[in-house]
């Protein structure tokens, strides 16, 4: 039963909802586990029969393939090793949630570079709604057998996050072994206080949070304020709750919670600008001067060549690149976007005037080096 210190509150109405089950929920010691999975998976398909969409991020694959090993399991924690034990277990996560479905269930492996790369990106938010068009649930987790250190998603909260965002859910559920947030670690402090509602995430908050709280999974309650300061950004209320409690899992079908909720943004960012300023690599950067600084911050101004002080990298037309300030000799960065000219190019229209584009270059694209549409600020 969920503690009777978080009341219960109401959620703004949902459709659709991405749902994050970690694997304190779905493995144990000896591997996958139906003792909560079931109850979850028995919830989930109440929600779709009342009319919800809902796409499930299921970890859980490296503890199935660990324990389909047995004793051949190897120890080590390295990159390759859990990449072949995530390979081995997949298969096994989705049995597991397709005993709970009269729906098929279908698997999706998602990278970093899916995500990072728009055709892609869209390519698989395409997918996404045409596996829910057919009435499927999707179960998604991040594809470890080919993923790399440096661009992973890192843990199933964040990448529970971009699906939501991707998808333009009205709800990103994180399910938890405990029951929201507390102001203090509730396993080690009986005095720790439940937090019902967050309306901003301070940095006295994620202090709280502290790390991961099992020796299972890769996430704790410091991934869960990340991925829900990502998906608040998006306009997408998130929310924290047990998923070993059957009562939290039933409420959200009525639009109420039992647990912590985090509210969406005030100024919603565009999913194509959340995009932006989340997953691709920043291929160059462009140091602007103070004048430019303040009407790109301010004003939410285009970058014109007037702006332009100088220029660091190798980039393409239409590559993501980091506008930054000098301050004090240090980068201060302000914004990302996409450029509508290359470096070398870029190199030549250092302090021009737009209408002298041509005569540097031979030709013009556009007035200006980052529209303001394609530009995001790093900074509120």
């Amino acid at each position: 039963m969920p503690s009777a210190r978080f009341k219960e509150q109401r959620l703004p109405a949902w459709r659709r909802a991405v749902i994050k089950v970690g694997s304190s929920l779905v493995a144990g010691e000896g591997g996958l586990s139906t003792r909560h999975a079931s109850a979850i998976g028995l919830a989930v398909a109440r929600l779709m029969a009342s009319g919800h969409e809902v796409l499930l991020v299921s970890s859980g694959a490296v503890a199935a393939g660990r324990s389909l090993l047995r004793a051949t399991a190897p120890a080590s924690s390295a990159l390759p090793a859990r990449q072949a034990l995530a390979a081995l277990g997949q298969v096994s996560v989705v049995a597991l949630w397709q005993r709970f479905f009269d729906q098929p269930v279908a698997q999706v492996l998602l990278t970093h570079d899916d995500l990072r790369n728009r055709r892609r990106y869209l390519n698989a938010r395409a997918t996404l709604h045409g596996l829910l068009a057919l009435g499927a649930v999707p179960v998604i987790n991040e594809n470890d057998t080919v993923a790399v250190d440096e661009l992973k998603l890192g843990d199933n909260d964040n990448l529970a996050a971009h699906v939501a965002i991707l998808m333009q859910a009205d709800l990103l559920v994180l399910l938890s072994d405990v029951d929201g947030l507390f102001d203090r670690d509730p396993r080690r402090d009986s005095a720790a206080q439940p937090i019902l509602r967050v309306r901003t995430i301070t940095a006295a908050l994620r202090a709280a949070a502290g790390g991961a709280g099992s020796n299972v999974g890769t996430g704790g309650m410091a991934t869960k304020l990340d991925a829900a300061a990502r998906a608040s950004e998006a306009g997408i209320t998130t929310v924290v709750l047990n998923g070993t409690a059957h009562a939290a899992l039933d409420a959200l079908q009525n639009d109420r919670l039992i647990g912590t909720r985090f509210d969406p943004a005030r100024s919603r960012v565009t999913a194509r600008k959340t995009w932006l300023k989340n997953l691709p690599p920043a291929a160059g950067r462009l140091h602007v001067d103070a004048g430019a600084a303040k009407a790109i911050a301010e004003r939410g101004a285009s970058l014109l060549p007037r702006g332009l002080v100088a220029v660091h990298g190798d980039f393409a037309r239409g590559d993501v690149v980091q506008v930054v300030q000098l301050k004090r000799g240090v980068e201060v960065p302000l914004a990302r976007g996409l450029c509508q000219y290359s470096a070398s190019e870029c190199v030549r229209l250092v302090g021009a005037r737009s209408d002298e584009i041509s005569a540097r270059l031979g030709f013009a694209y556009t007035p200006e080096l980052v529209h303001r549409d394609d530009l995001v600020l790093l900074t509120s």
